[in-house]
């Protein structure tokens, strides 16, 4: 790694359940994070041109936040997960399956 190049920001923001289990692992974590504490986190991100992979869990990652739309849309050192809930695993619908159903229909996931 260069030396003046900084290191990749891990970082979680979810349920506190889920973050105390991402913590152990090394990211920083922001339980029970608000929409207002994501904003505020990426412009900071943006603004410090710093690298980062971001873990959100869905009604962080749905939420209606216009730079988190804005980083999703375009390649940056910024790159944004959605991850299943703790709580309700097997409810979880990715994003992406919403886009091959209105591109494919609904028979492409079956």
């Amino acid at each position: 790694m260069e030396k003046n190049k900084p290191d990749t920001r891990l970082i979680m923001m979810g349920e506190a359940a889920l973050c105390a289990g991402f913590s152990l692992i090394g990211f920083e974590t922001w339980p029970d994070a608000s929409a207002e504490q994501l904003d505020s986190l990426l412009q900071e991100l943006v603004e410090r041109g710093e690298t980062a992979l971001v873990f959100l869990e869905p009604a962080l990652a749905r939420c209606d936040c216009a730079l988190l739309q804005q980083l999703q849309r375009r390649g940056s050192g910024i790159v944004i997960t959605e991850i299943p809930p703790l709580n309700a695993p097997r409810d979880y619908r990715p994003q992406v399956e919403e886009l091959v159903v209105s591109i494919l229909g609904k028979s492409a996931l079956e």
